[in-house]
């Protein structure tokens, strides 16, 4: 990091802001994973139906990722994560009052509509007050505080279900939310000039950063960017971590349960742990590549060598004793922070090439990523009772089949990042006929996804 003496260093105030931000997304999530046994004794839903449920929160958050990037980049970050935190609070409190099985995908559809722009949000925020440099730092910090949530969430929520009951834990994490946005709406402001707090010395240091490292042609449109080839290789790797992320926050604690017992849930935070550690692993190694020069291999290397570690944490998890939770968990453990390590390169990169548009850039590659979390949630409970592989899987009943099609996923999500390349020009002068096609393939695609996850829901 540069030397600080004499900058006002709100910066690093937003970058905490945010942390806790991202620390309340995911709280509201594995909510919905520790209380997943009482929902589903209350409201008498299957295991598939319950996979729906975990699900259709992804495919509602997909879907709404590249209006939401829009609104932020139009609107501004204040504004718009202060609605979005708003509304998502709300239907957060809303799913304590549930009722039945389609009732709680509805309304766990609208809160992943509702907390689309989370994230592309902050990164939008990010871009306009942090220099080149510091963004893999910042994206590393930030996305930490979604895995100190998860796994504070999965200690505390059991704690708050087993006292105020799962309904009202819902509406407490609704409220923390309001808070959260509130406080967002008095501090924030979207040019870092407009700040009470930010001084000349910190101005001029943000300024000059990004001025080295300028975004696309403002000649260049949303549609080419997104469908360039840097970023079609960016959303097809973000799928690939997703995958295998996804599961610590939906079916790893019922799988713990099921397969070993009730005692064994108290080990499903280890993951999230590992998952915490390697978003500041990635940081570092981050800002340490850029500063020795090597503006490209600081997104490259961590993110190839994560998804090396994640396929062979994946493949470890297929081999452990059948008799040890600790080993399993330790396992996936080493899978979620391999995944873990391509987490802030990916959205570095997307803040490298999508410019002052990187909230609708960064909302396109998560909307991809989320339809893989839609697929991982699903395809989960499907590959246990269903699919089984010669040596890995032999027999139905472990989850074996799925560690493995996640471990070939990872692969080619390494594969991906040789071909990325954030210093990559796009022309200012480009086909319009051609950028069309893309996006009506880009859009084909999104359409099949969600068709294949209705398909194998509803009809497999």
């Amino acid at each position: 990091m540069a030397e600080d003496q004499g900058k006002s260093r709100q910066r690093y105030v937003l970058i905490f802001l945010l942390f806790l931000h991202t620390v309340n997304t995911y709280m509201d999530r594995v909510c919905i994973s520790a209380a997943g046994n009482s929902i589903q004794d209350d409201l008498d839903i299957s295991d598939q139906m319950m996979g729906t449920v975990f699900g259709i929160f992804a495919v509602g958050y997909a879907l709404f990722q590249i209006p939401a990037g829009w609104f932020a980049d139009r609107f501004g970050p204040r504004r718009a994560l202060a609605w979005v935190v708003i509304l998502w609070s709300t239907f957060t409190a809303l799913t304590g009052a549930a009722w039945n099985g389609i009732s709680m995908l509805v309304i766990r559809f609208l809160f992943g509509a509702g907390e689309a722009g989370a994230f592309p949000g902050a990164t939008r925020a990010f871009y306009g007050w942090l220099p080149a440099n510091e963004r893999g730092f910042a994206q590393g910090i930030f996305h930490s505080g979604a895995r100190v949530g998860a796994a504070v969430s999965l200690f505390l929520m059991p704690l708050l279900i087993s006292w105020i009951g799962w309904r009202w834990t819902f509406v407490a994490n609704g409220v923390a939310g309001v808070i959260w946005g509130v406080a967002w709406l008095w501090w924030f402001r979207d040019d870092p000039a407009e700040h009470r707090f930010v001084n000349g010395a910190e101005l001029q240091y943000i300024r000059q950063g990004m001025e080295a490292e300028s975004g696309p042609s403002s000649e260049i449109s949303f549609i080419q960017i997104v469908t360039s080839a840097n970023m079609l290789l960016a959303m097809f790797q973000y799928v690939a971590s997703n995958v295998t992320f996804f599961i610590s926050f939906t079916w790893l604690l019922p799988y713990l349960a099921k397969r070993w017992g009730e005692g064994a849930v108290m080990l499903a935070p280890i993951p999230l742990i590992f998952g915490m550690l390697a978003q500041w692993t990635a940081a570092a190694v981050i800002t340490w590549l850029y500063a020795k020069g090597f503006p490209v291999a600081s997104r490259r290397v961590p993110a190839m060598a994560g998804f090396l570690v994640g396929a062979l944490g994946l493949v470890l998890c297929t081999v452990v004793p059948a008799g040890s939770a600790l080993a399993f968990v330790l396992c996936f453990g080493v899978a979620v922070f391999g995944v873990e390590m391509t987490i802030s390169p990916s959205w570095a990169f997307c803040m490298d090439v999508g410019g002052d548009r990187s909230g609708a850039v960064s909302g396109a590659m998560n909307m991809l990523g989320n339809l893989g979390a839609a697929m991982s949630a699903i395809l989960f409970p499907w590959f246990v009772h269903h699919v089984t592989l010669p040596v890995l899987a032999p027999a139905a009943g472990t989850a074996n089949s799925f560690f493995a099609f996640a471990a070939v996923l990872n692969l080619t999500g390494a594969a991906a990042w040789l071909l990325m390349d954030p210093k990559r020009k796009l022309s200012d002068v480009a086909s319009s006929r051609r950028a069309l096609a893309k996006i009506f393939l880009f859009v084909v695609l999104v359409v099949l996804v969600v068709a294949a996850l209705l398909y194998t829901q509803f009809f497999l």
